[in-house]
């Protein structure tokens, strides 16, 4: 039998503790310390941190419950508001910053972590999320008094352990086809490697072998779903391009160059933290990015545009130490970009590794995109289970069907 109950219901039953993250000071910043974890590290189901900032080791003691533990659950409450994580068993100790909150579910009931977890991706969630949303001219955000507010379907543990059992196997499965894509990189680049440190390796400056190196465009939005996508700086990382930060611009003004090929290269080029950051993109799908972006197509008729675009993968930490600026201004200018050496195969050294590049690449798109249908899937068969008009008996079925 389900109940609703609010999170400030569950609080006072002893089934939950949560609360936003510690304050710092300038004063209180110092190492050896304790890193901050900030919404930017908080993605849709994992952590990545990429710390900046460290409260001292000496202010541990006022930091409290605010410092992390393994179980706990994260939601981004500012800026990007939302996204919620499970900090995994073998996570480093860190101190929450204020634009995130924090969940520790008790042992005791009625409530279970997976399906707290769970719930936060639930349209449930994002229905009352949304009409509770305060705006500043910085950020949206929920506070604390929000949040006490929301309120649950909670069905006994025993469902709540079912459903959670039912997403988390399709889950797994996403991470399995995320380790295919990653090793199918890591291959890769280590075939790349290998050949350029064979016979005959040629050094070229990106701009002697490109035909296009160019910022993109100042996007005009729009939220018509048929509109061109543009991508920014959140959609690159891990050498990949990610569509789900995306949006939609005007297609009418975007001349042709700045418009996506495959086998382009795309390079983040503001910002810190984010500066550096390369992806290559494998998709034949219309696209552009905005200017914070630079696009490097390589030409034909100099270099093979995939070997090109390893050797660019390949010198990424060099491209991140490349800008230049004021802190928070940090831009890669167009000049340093084109000028970089870039190592290479000879050209028939390229020709032999291409389809073997090639394959890989194509491994991993292909277990990114199951990926894609499975989270549709999950995002579909979660609001039927835990309303109840689904039983999880048949969804487990169905996700038989796609395993």
């Amino acid at each position: 039998m389900s109940e609703q109950l609010t999170i400030a219901q569950l609080v006072q039953r002893g089934a939950l503790s949560f609360g936003d993250g510690y304050r710092t000071k300038k004063s209180e910043h110092g190492q050896p310390g304790i890193p901050i974890l900030r919404v930017a590290e908080v993605h849709n189901g994992y952590i990545r941190p990429e710390f900046i900032d460290y409260v001292s080791a000496s202010f541990r003691s006022a930091m409290g419950g605010k410092v992390s533990r393994a179980g706990d659950i994260v939601l981004t409450t500012k800026g990007t508001v939302g996204r919620a994580a499970i900090i995994p068993e073998d996570a480093p100790e860190f101190v929450y910053s204020p634009q995130v909150c924090y969940f520790r579910v008790s042992k005791e009931g009625p409530l279970t972590r997976k399906y707290l977890y769970y719930w936060f991706k639930s349209s449930e969630f994002w229905d009352q999320a949304g009409s509770r949303k305060s705006q500043t001219d910085m950020a949206d955000y929920l506070n604390m008094a929000d949040i006490r507010s929301l309120k649950l379907t909670v069905p006994s543990c025993g469902e709540q352990e079912a459903i959670a059992a039912v997403l988390g196997a399709l889950d797994d499965k996403i991470a399995v086809n995320e380790r295919i894509a990653a090793t199918a990189r890591q291959l890769g680049l280590a075939l790349f490697i290998q050949a350029s440190l064979a016979d005959d390796p040629v050094q070229a400056a990106v701009e002697s072998v490109s035909s296009v190196l160019s910022r993109g465009i100042a996007p005009k939005y729009s939220e018509h779903p048929e509109d061109l996508v543009v991508l920014n700086q959140k959609c690159i990382r891990d050498g990949r391009v990610s569509l789900d930060p995306a949006r939609r611009t005007l297609p009418e003004k975007v001349k042709d160059p700045k418009l996506l090929r495959r086998n382009d290269v795309l390079v983040n080029s503001t910002g810190v933290g984010t500066l550096g950051r390369v992806a290559r993109w494998t998709s034949e799908n219309a696209a552009t990015v905005d200017s914070h972006i630079t696009i490097v197509r390589f030409d034909e008729a100099h270099v093979d545009p995939v070997c090109a675009g390893f050797a660019l993968l390949r010198a990424q930490p060099e491209i991140e130490e490349m800008g230049e600026g004021s802190t928070g201004q940090t831009e890669l200018r167009r000049a340093q970009l084109g000028g970089l050496e870039i190592t290479l195969p000879s050209r028939t050294r390229q020709q032999q590794l291409r389809p073997k590049l090639d394959a890989l690449e194509e491994q991993a798109d292909q277990a990114l995109a199951e990926s894609l249908t499975l989270a549709a899937l999950r995002d579909t068969l979660l609001p039927q289970l835990m309303y109840g008009r689904l039983r999880v008996k048949d969804a487990e079925k169905i996700v038989e069907d796609h395993a």
